[in-house]
């Protein structure tokens, strides 16, 4: 398993680098997401680089300079996280999440029900949950788990 401390932290390089993010979400959506209608999945990959990218400050996790994660960051808010498949569980996520908190400011997440690891995760780095939507922000049946870091 790769040493977590092998891990580089750093701020996206912009526009240039978002295939390789979309990339990279793709490859944690179809092994963590498997409640996403197919439809739904598509739409939102067709959005990541128009939409959702350019509306946080996005950090990159960077493996012997191959970009292996990302998460995204509005006001304090964690609105994306995503590690590819192959480096999920090698300490790629805690360093993310740990660099967003320090230097972004993160107090809060939504979480999708349907996936456990994920609300596992967080509550493992004390975040708790504060509240629940039965729909996503885009009113599909995704129900949404709000958390907060807990000081």
């Amino acid at each position: 398993m790769p040493n977590p401390h092998d891990t580089e932290i750093r701020a996206s390089r912009g526009t240039e680098e978002y295939p390789a993010l979309v990339d990279i979400w793709r490859s944690a959506v179809r092994a963590t997401h498997d409640f996403l209608a197919e439809s739904d999945f598509a739409r939102i990959e067709g959005s990541l680089a128009a939409l959702y990218f350019p509306a946080v400050t996005l950090l990159v996790a960077e493996r012997r300079g191959t970009p292996v994660g990302f998460a995204g960051v509005a006001d304090g808010n964690l609105e994306m996280l995503f590690v590819t498949d192959d480096a999920r569980g090698t300490g790629v996520g805690t360093a993310l999440l740990r660099a967003t908190i320090a230097d972004l400011g993160v107090r809060a997440v939504d979480v999708n029900e349907q996936n456990p690891g994920a609300l596992g995760f967080y509550l493992h780095h004390g975040f708790t949950q504060v509240g629940r939507d039965d729909l996503d922000g885009d009113g599909r049946p995704y129900p949404i788990l709000h958390l907060q870091l807990q000081p």
